[in-house]
Order: structure tokens, then sequence, then C-alpha cells
């Protein structure tokens, strides 16, 4: 935690990262909660968080990744800062100012004990202002599929190219043509298929599986023009 006082030299300000950990499930955005151990808010659902450990953390990405492995067990393909939150309501003990990270795994096979992946849309009272955190986040991430090759760190490797335009469908709650987005996803030049590797769709012929290039697996690009054109 990080200690300061404010001009009467009575308060501390508290210093922490929060982490929205979405995936996609069932064709919904959700999120991970865990069930906090202490208080505030004990027994309360809340996003994995934690302070900022002045002598070990070099920045506060080291601390969400950090968090993320210790609370979640998790590392994500992709972690990304999101904004920070701060104010002297939004945690009980005092002025606090929290550096959010937004991050994305393919979906569980199946939660582990503790953990609570809710959708983002019907989820109840939160503590703190993490309601308002997860909201920003999930905007953020469907804004960015939009225009870029975000959604694919939401699909388990290896896919095939159908998978992973139903994950963009999901994400922006619209059709895309499927042309349109075949296209669009050889111009981003991200993907690269596993050789000899097919899987078998029902009444068609098997499709090519992919996976994402290694160069493209903590950075972005762009989709010029959006996906339906």
């Amino acid at each position: 935690m990080n200690d300061s006082t404010n001009s009467s030299g009575d308060h501390r300000l508290i210093c922490t990262v929060d982490i929205v950990l979405l995936t996609l499930r069932d064709g919904q955005l959700q999120v991970l909660l865990l069930k906090r151990d202490r208080e505030p808010f004990d027994g309360a659902l809340a996003l994995p968080g934690g302070y900022v450990h002045v002598d070990e953390d070099q920045g506060c990405e080291d601390a969400a990744q950090r968090v993320l492995l210790q609370k979640a067990g998790l590392q994500s393909p992709y972690l990304e800062q999101l904004a920070s939150f701060s104010g002297p309501a939004r945690d009980p003990r005092g002025w606090s100012v929290s550096v959010a990270y937004f991050a994305l795994v393919a979906a569980p096979e199946a939660s582990q004990p503790g953990q609570h992946w809710l959708p983002v849309d019907r989820l109840p009272q939160l503590p703190f202002d993490h309601g308002r955190i997860i909201a920003a986040a999930a905007e953020r991430v469907r804004n960015k599929s939009q225009y870029s090759s975000l959604p694919v760190h939401l699909c388990p490797e290896p896919f095939t190219l159908p998978q992973l335009h139903t994950i963009y469908q999901a994400l922006l709650g619209e059709a895309i043509n499927p042309v349109s987005f075949r296209r669009k996803m050889e111009e981003l030049a991200i993907l690269e298929p596993v050789p000899g590797a097919k899987r078998a769709q029902g009444p068609h012929r098997p499709a090519q599986l992919y996976r994402l290039k290694d160069e493209f697996r903590q950075t972005l690009r762009l989709v010029g023009r959006g996906l339906n054109v």
C-alpha cells in the first residue's frame, strides 16, 4: 500500500489495483467475481484486487498481473489498463485510488472453487464502485471489438474461423457478413493455420483450425473501415 497524508495529516491514501477478468460463456460476456474474506464488505462478491506493493511491484501492471495470479490462479494473454477510479467515498476505509485493468481469457471448462462467473449485464449490487468499473470495461471491450482483433483473446485455441465469427457477433450483438469477416481477418494477418489440423462441423466439410501468431498475443491490430463492410 502507498501511504501519504492529506493536508490535515490524518488520512492515508489507499492505492490498489482491480482486475476485470472477462470471458464469453453461453454467448454472454461474463466477469469473474470472488467472495471477499475481510472487511469492509466481508462475504460480498467483488473484483479480484489488492494493494500495490511498493517494495515488490515495478508498476501497476506488475501489481495487476500478481493479483490476477494470486487471487484467481490465472494468467491472461491480454491485459490492458482501463482507467483510474478515485475519491473519498468509494472505500469506507478512506480516500482511495484504484488503477483498474481488464483482462481476457477463453472460457474455462469449469469454474474453480470460490470463482463466480456472472453476466456483465445482470450483476447484483457490488461493493466499492466495482459495478461502475465492470460497466466501463464491458463498454471498452465491445467498442474495440468493432474495429480491432481484441475478441480473438476470448477464443480457445485452436479455433475455426466460424468459431471466431460467432464470438465477434456475440460481443457486437449483431450479424456480421461471413465473407466480409473472413476478408477482414485476412487483412489483419494475425492468424496462422495449424498445419494439418481440421475440425468437423456437422454436415459441412472439416474447417481449418487456426491460432494467434505469437507476435500478436499482447498487441492489437485494427480493422480498416469496420467488420461489416
